[in-house]
Parts: C-alpha cells; structure tokens; sequence
C-alpha cells in the first residue's frame, strides 16, 4: 500500500472522543437543498435577468443552467451516498484526485461560506431599514448572529429544523406566487389577461442573442448555489442510503420548476423593459420582481409582505452558511488540515470550537465593513465572487476520479446505492459550463476596447487564492495525484 493510502486511512482520534449525530431526517435534507437554492438570487436578481436577457433569454439561461446543476447534484449524489461524511468535497478531493486539492477545495468552501455569514447579517440589517428606516446595523447584525447561534448550537437537528422552516416559508410563497400569477396572465379574477404580450413586444422573448444569455448564466449559477449543501448535510442524516438520493432526484424538478415557471410569469407580466427591473436588490424591495406581480394584483402588502419573505431568506443564508462553514472546519481539523481545537465536538454532535471561530470570524468581518471604508470587508467578498464555481469544478473532477477509480479497482457498479445518469457526460458538462462562467466573470470590466484593470483584479481574485492554497500545499507536502488503483474507498470511520 502507498504512503498516499496509508495517510488517508489514518483518522486522528476526536479530542473529547465524541462524533457528529446523524440527526437529519429525510424532510430535513430535501429542504436544506431547497433552502440553499431559493434565496434572494430569484426574489430580487431574477429582474435583473429579465431586462438583460428578454423573458426568454432570462428562461433559457435558467434551464440550462439547471440540467448542469441535475449532473452537478447526481455526481455528488453517488459520492455522498457511498461516502457520507461532512468533509464532503475535501475528503472526495483529498481520497480521489490529490491530497493538495482536497485541501484546497476544503479551505475555498470554508472561506465562501465564513464570508457569507457577515455578508447576510449586512443584508439583514439592510432589509430592517425598510420598516426601521433609523435603526442601528450593527444591533440587527449581532441579534441576528445570535439567533443563527441558538440554531447551530442547540444540535443538528435545531439548524434542520429552522431550515426546514425557513425552505417552506419560501416554497409557499412561491407557490402562492405562481398562482396569483397564473389567474393574472389567463384574466381569471384578474383583468385585463396579461396574456403572451410581454413575450411578443420589441426584442423578446430574447433581447441581446446568444451573447445576453451566456451573460445570465453567471446570475443564474450564483441563485443555484448552496445546493451542494446536501453533500455536506449527508454526514449527518440518519440514513445517507435512503436519503440522499431522494433529496437529489426530488429537489432539482421543484427548483428547476420553480425558477423556470416564477421567471416565466414575471416576464409575462412585466415589460422586460420596465427600469424597475434593474433596481432589483436588497435596496429597493418595494421594486422586486415579485413585488411589482403582487401589487399589479392589487395587493397593497405586497412591500412588506415580501421584504418578509426576503428576510427569512436571509436568515436562513446565514443559517446554513454557519452549518456548513463549521462542518468544513471540523473536517479538515479531523484530518490535521486545521488547527487541533477545532476538532472538539460536545454531547448534541455540535462542533462546538469550530461553530464558535465562525461566529466569531464572522461577526469581526461584519464590524470591518463600518471601518476604514469597509476596505477589507469589500475585499474578503471579492475573494469568495467564483469560489462555488470553483467547489462545483472540483465535485465534477472528484466524481470523475471516484467512477473511474471504483472501476479500476474492479468494483462493480450495481453495488452503488445511487448512479449518475449518463457518466462521463454529466461531470464534464459541469466542467466546461463552470470555465465558462468563470472566464467571462470578467467580461463587464471590458469596455469599449478598454479594459479596467481593477474590476479585473476584483472579478478574479479568487483564482490566485486558490491556486497560492493548492500549489503552496502540494510544494510543501510533496503531494502526488492518488492513482486510481490506490484511491480510498474505505467506509470505516463514516
């Protein structure tokens, strides 16, 4: 056996001697997967979209950019199934491609998800302002870690639950949503019928060609992130086997249907032309896309009701990046990655040292952005812009690796609990489609012939960052890519 096996077999005994709990249930992951992808990225980017692109193009975008992430889930899927365990995309980068890249992809995910903790708080505090217009940021910022602290502490189950509260409060919504738009646009309860006008008027359905969707696929791959959480989430559930795969084949159909079908009935309803439109975002509530269908309905609580909404999708952002932030942490601690203390877990299964270092890291982040211009704040969001992008590139490597050395090793795939359809296929069209957003992340700093060099420096800071991780840990260490005969697929310590 190799040096590079033996080391990955090796599992350092737990400081207190305890483990993670599996403690979520069936409903708890499907709606962790829910939660991660429904969020702001469709309440209030969804807009954006639409002007850009033509409801059609804004339609497009959305589907293809949710087939990817069908292969992106069911790669994950077949990998997390077999090997549940919240080290998730480090112990998969670690066992499958090479122990420098399983530490890189472990320290990007940890630092995407520890900076969007003080990203949401700052997004929470922005939404209060809409009912307390003179209320303090950094009051609701603390109350509002506080909480997302009592969740995570409490135990596994604690953050299951308020997620899976928070998913349904969003599910609903849209629900409610789509039918109230469905009667708009047929005159049902509603007239005049919005009818298939907005689709026919000026350059839709498709505004700006080929070149104006390949534009959205950056804002539609940001609103689907976080639904990789699952891979995370399967270290804890009761039965990963079961679970996971339902999750998978579920979720992606209600939130391929919900974006596709929520986008479909704002273009239908509103002018792409509306300049409304391109005010979507946490400022300007009163002109999100789903506020602008609601009081079109004549609901005159549209505002609030939907800055509701948008605050529990804040929260349980925040919510989830606590959960999964620490869950990395612990994991690379588990395997000597990060510092020792991080390991300590208490009697609920809760890591406790690496939950209190993020809520610490993050409430310091978030207390930057009053300081100095909030320099460094803006900075440390910069760096995370591509790194789920980047955590996707590695899940599609990882699951290439995984089937490729699982055959190499003679093991016979109908033992797998869950198969990804259509391998290889699915892992490399994840791979190209990710290169192509990750590339044309800096296109908006050209224009005109010129280019702004800084905006350059800022769309793509995370590309050094990760490569300094990756390159720096495999000079060190003297890393080698694992051969597929030497991969680890034992289940021992899971």
């Amino acid at each position: 056996m190799s040096k590079v096996k033996r080391n990955l077999n090796v599992t350092p005994p737990l400081t207190n001697g305890g483990k993670l709990k599996r403690g979520l249930r069936s409903r708890h992951i499907t709606m962790i997967a829910i939660g991660g992808a429904i969020g702001t990225g469709l309440f209030v980017a969804s807009g954006a979209t639409i002007s850009q692109a033509g409801p059609g193009g804004a339609v497009t975008a959305y589907i293809a950019i949710g087939c990817m992430i069908y292969f992106l889930m069911t790669s994950l899927g077949e990998m997390a199934t077999y090997l549940p365990t919240s080290g998730s995309f480090y112990t998969y980068g670690t066992r499958f491609v090479d122990p420098a890249f399983g530490f890189t992809l472990g320290w990007n995910y940890w630092l995407s998800w520890s900076t969007t903790i003080p990203a949401e708080l700052a997004a929470g505090a922005l939404v209060m302002k809409y009912w307390l217009p003179g209320s303090s940021d950094i009051l609701w910022g603390v109350i509002f870690l506080v909480l997302i602290f009592l969740l995570n502490i409490l135990s596994v189950k604690g953050y299951g639950e308020s997620e899976f509260w928070f998913a349904g409060i969003k599910v609903v919504t849209i629900i409610i949503f789509l039918i109230i738009g469905l009667l708009m646009i047929f005159g049902i309860f509603f007239t005049p019928a919005a009818g298939l006008h907005n689709f026919t008027t000026g350059e839709a359905p498709f505004k700006g060609g080929f070149l104006a969707i390949i534009g959205i696929f950056m804002i539609a791959g940001f609103s689907f992130q976080g639904t990789e959480m699952v891979g995370i989430a399967a270290g804890e559930s009761e039965d990963p086997e079961r679970h996971v795969p339902r999750a998978i084949r579920s979720v992606f159909w209600r939130v391929l249907i919900f974006y596709v079908l929520a986008i479909a009935v704002i273009g239908l309803i509103i002018p792409y032309t509306d300049p409304n439109l391109l005010k979507s975002d946490v400022d300007h509530i009163s002109v999100s896309p789903f506020t602008l269908v609601f009081k079109k309905a004549g609901l005159a609580f549209a505002a609030s009701l939907m800055n509701a909404v948008i605050l529990t999708s804040v929260l349980s952002a925040c919510n989830s990046a606590t959960y999964a932030s620490t869950r990395m942490l612990w994991a690379l601690a588990e395997e000597g990655k990060a510092p020792k203390v991080f390991r300590k877990i208490n009697a609920k299964g809760v890591p406790t040292m690496a939950l209190y270092a993020n809520i610490l890291f993050g409430l310091l982040v978030f207390l930057s952005s009053f300081v100095g211009g909030g320099v460094v704040y803006i900075w440390l969001l910069n760096m995370t812009g591509l790194t789920g992008f980047l955590t996707w590139v590695g899940i599609a490597i990882c699951h290439y690796r995984f089937r490729k050395a699982y055959i190499a090793q003679g093991r016979d795939l109908n033992e797998l609990k869950f198969k990804a359809k259509w391998y290889p296929f699915g892992p490399l069209l994840t791979l190209v489609i990710c290169c192509i957003v990750i590339i044309g992340q800096g296109s908006q700093a050209i224009s005109g012939g010129t280019i702004n060099w800084y905006g350059m420096l800022v769309s793509y800071i995370s590309l050094p960052v990760f490569l300094i991780l990756w390159l720096g840990y495999k000079f060190i260490k003297k890393t080698k890519v694992v051969p597929l005969k030497e991969c680890d697929f034992s289940r021992d310590n899971l």
